[in-house]
């Protein structure tokens, strides 16, 4: 065809039959995000460049921007916890293509260092997986099999434990109740922590900030803490998956936004972190974010051996080479939206858009809520104060609630998801674009459930 050809066919063709998701505020249905102008400015930088960040050479300055974002991110996001090894207390810290590459490096250094300490426990010499291989390890400090320890887990953690060798079956439910399945049951985990000892059992907890169905968080201010001695104690080890839950901390810290920074608090205390930034912080896909308190942990699981010429600077104070503590040795300079969005809009603009989402989300929850028609999920007698940029709900006429998907997005007004709670099936809204007007769309958002 030709390049001219195939641009018109790419501009009649193609792009008429995609979503269009970042372009609209009231694309509901998952939490997407939008594109803020900077990020796409920013992204269109990195295309022209076409820069493969590798590694820490001193002849490209992309490194240190993707150094300085995740430090911008970390005092953002308040996770500050200084230490010997790292004046942030995450070492380990780097971007990868979403909270499900995360996820996975998050159970990776989880595995690594859960079959570690219990050769330290035993007495025994060094031991890693990533020398040895997983069974290998395993047999050699007697670990009959590695746990997950979560609740309400989104699917790509069970993705990840497959991955890493570790499968579905690894993964263990331990919430509260049927009526709070998202909350993590402390005293359920301190018992499986305690009966592991004796059998073999090693156990990686993964706490889910913000359940991908309600949008709750499985812990709150007084559960980290405890949890954090939990783990210390029996050697475990403490994955957040903070996909976009992690962006309640960067809320304002006003009476309205209380509950949720109660419930993001203590996040800081993990040994690893899994948060997008393609969600809430509206930078272009693909953008996931990961730290590890420990680099050392990160680099042993991700390392490339033998490879002296991807080796970087030898000073043990330069910024550690993405490829060794990350899946890909060669990527997309995805930290320059990042970057650019932090430097733009700064700690209030972040706070302002984030704001916005949540207050939109909870005037549809008060609509729904006080409606005849719907049922808020998963408690009509919830607090506002706790919902934070999703709503679930479903129609109480049975024949209705069937088809109010289609109907919904029939409309073409506005776009959400289905899913399913309590074995019958609902509606999920998700607010994550910057472009939200809460008056506005929340006006457009009642008309149409009300003429539904």
């Amino acid at each position: 065809l030709g390049p001219a050809r195939t641009h018109a066919h790419l501009l009649q063709a193609v792009l008429p039959a995609l979503n269009g998701q970042a372009r609209s505020p009231r694309y509901l249905g998952f939490v997407t995000g939008g594109v803020l102008p900077i990020a796409e400015a920013a992204d269109n930088l990195v295309s022209a460049a076409d820069q493969n960040v590798q590694a820490g050479w001193t002849h490209s300055a992309s490194t240190a921007v993707e150094d300085a974002a995740l430090r911008m991110l970390i005092a953002l996001l308040e996770l500050d916890r200084p230490g010997p090894r790292s004046e942030t207390g995450w070492g380990g810290r780097t971007f990868t293509t979403g909270a499900t590459a995360s996820n996975l490096l998050g159970l990776a250094c989880g595995r690594e260092a859960v079959v570690a300490r219990r050769a330290a426990a035993k007495g025994a010499g060094p031991v890693a997986v990533a020398e040895l291989g997983l069974l290998a390890a395993c047999r050699a400090v007697g670990v009959a099999e590695i746990r997950v320890l979560t609740s309400m887990a989104h699917s790509s953690l069970l993705k990840a434990a497959s991955v890493v060798g570790l499968g579905h079956e690894s993964v263990k439910e331990v919430g509260v109740s049927a009526e709070e399945p998202w909350r993590l049951d402390l005293d359920a985990v301190e018992r499986e922590l305690a009966s592991g000892e004796a059998d073999g059992v090693v156990s990686i907890i993964v706490v889910s900030a913000g359940e991908v169905n309600t949008g709750r968080f499985a812990t709150n201010v007084l559960d980290m803490p405890k949890l954090r001695s939990l783990a210390d104690r029996y050697g475990a080890w403490i994955h957040v998956d903070g996909a976009f839950g992690l962006f309640a901390r960067a809320l304002p810290k006003t009476d309205e936004f209380l509950a949720l920074h109660a419930h993001a608090a203590g996040l800081e205390l993990a040994d690893s972190i899994a948060a997008d930034g393609h969600k809430l912080l509206n930078v272009p896909y693909d953008n996931g974010i990961f730290f590890c308190r420990d680099a050392a942990v990160l680099t042993q699981v991700c390392s490339n051996p033998n490879a002296a010429y991807l080796a970087s600077s030898g000073d043990p104070d330069a910024i550690l080479s993405p490829l060794n503590i990350g899946i890909e040795n060669s990527r997309r300079f995805r930290a320059l939206p990042v970057y650019a969005v932090l430097l733009s809009e700064g700690r209030d603009g972040i706070a302002a858009m984030l704001s916005r989402m949540v207050l939109l989300a909870r005037e549809i929850a008060a609509y729904v809520r006080d409606s005849e028609h719907y049922e808020w999920l998963p408690s009509q007698d919830a607090s506002l104060e706790s919902t934070y940029i999703i709503v679930l709900f479903r129609a109480k006429d049975a024949a209705l609630n069937d088809v109010l998907v289609d109907r919904i997005n029939a409309t073409g007004k506005m776009f959400v998801s289905g899913t399913r709670w309590d074995g019958k099936k609902a509606v999920r809204i998700a607010v994550g674009s910057w472009r939200v007007d809460v008056e506005r769309d929340a006006a457009v958002i009642k008309e149409v459930l009300t003429d539904i």
